[in-house]
């Protein structure tokens, strides 16, 4: 990753883009459906970019590669969405965005960084356990996070392969 950045308002659509190309890996591991649902809607990522909480990475062209969109949740950072475009996959972009947020999130005097994901998608879980994240369980879970949870399964996401977790900023 050349660097990290607060998104300009004319690249919400090149956000968006990125986000439905990070999805074609789901299909190869037979989940279509994600792979097939709609990105983030334009006024959400251009409210989330006025606020100063759509971070893009660049390349060095200046042109977004990877973005995450950031919202405050219980008094947490929260990841709502985090993409890297699938050609630019594998180099650290994702990791050094999420140490970008945690920047931010410091710099702001939150506590930690939040995010729901899939416990058994290798790039999502797992991926998240190795970037300093941990499985929240039980109490653990807030409530803002149960509320997210929960609107997840309503979309047809199986909650029991969800989970919420958590990643000190310090």
């Amino acid at each position: 990753m050349e660097r990290s950045r607060t998104a300009r308002a004319d690249e919400v659509t090149e956000v968006q883009r990125i986000e439905v190309a990070s999805g074609a890996p789901f299909r190869e591991i037979g989940m279509a459906d994600v792979a097939d649902m709609p990105p983030l809607p334009r006024d959400v990522l251009a409210a989330a970019q006025r606020a100063g909480r759509l971070r893009v990475a660049v390349d060095a062209a200046d042109r977004p590669v990877a973005f995450a969109v950031v919202d405050l949740v219980d008094g947490c950072a929260h990841v709502q969405q985090l993409s890297v475009d699938p050609a630019y996959a594998r180099r650290g972009i994702g990791r050094g965005l999420l140490d970008d947020v945690a920047g931010w999130a410091a710099g702001a005097g939150l506590p930690a960084l939040t995010l729901t994901t899939f416990r058994s998608v290798p790039w999502n879980g797992p991926y998240y356990a190795r970037c300093g994240f941990r499985e929240l369980t039980g109490a653990e879970v807030t409530p803002g996070l149960a509320g997210l949870l929960a609107a997840e399964a309503a979309l047809g996401l199986d909650p029991a392969d969800r989970i919420a977790m958590r990643r000190p900023v310090a």
